[in-house]
């Protein structure tokens, strides 16, 4: 396994789709840990996914309890959006193309189904923040970058004004 550090666009290797899990090992909880490890590390992680430290596997990490107090981590393995509802245009950045945000059009309502480490199949309905990170990490899983779905990069890309 490749070095567990963050790979930032242009990194050629997010922009290839990943492979189906297909052992759900100790290997398998290895990588989750070093999803979780590298998406802690940074300020605004609330998902990421495998191809993000390299590694071509469908494998992602949703927790988004630091704005949704009442949300669990999610660890979706071989995930799929079954459904999608409620489009809304809504700013929106990636820890691998840091210091940019961007308006562009996600669901405010997906319905998915994914496996957990142990390989359990699960299918639940998302909304608000859970949903649209859902769906940024599966794109990742794709090949999909936040930018492709931008309308005019010109105009809607622009730097994140920090907080501090």
């Amino acid at each position: 396994m490749k070095p567990a550090h963050l790979r930032i666009f242009p990194d050629p290797i997010l922009r290839k789709k990943t492979q189906p899990v297909t052992s759900f090992d100790r290997s398998l909880l290895k990588l989750i840990a070093r999803l979780v490890r590298v998406m802690k590390s940074q300020p605004h992680g609330i998902g990421i996914a495998a191809p993000q430290i390299g590694v071509l596997k469908a494998v992602a990490v949703v927790d988004v309890s630091k704005r949704d107090p009442k949300a669990k981590r999610l660890v979706l393995v071989n995930p799929v959006i079954l459904e999608r509802r409620e489009p809304e245009a809504r700013k929106e950045g990636c820890m691998s193309l840091p210091d940019y945000t961007a308006f562009l059009k996600r669901h405010k309502w997906v319905r998915f189904r994914w496996q957990d480490e142990r390989g359990k199949h699960h299918e639940k309905i998302s909304a608000g923040i859970e949903a649209v990170c859902v769906e940024h990490e599966v794109d990742h899983l794709s090949g999909v970058l936040f930018i492709d779905h931008v309308t005019c990069l010109k105009t809607d890309l622009f730097p994140r004004i920090s907080a501090s």
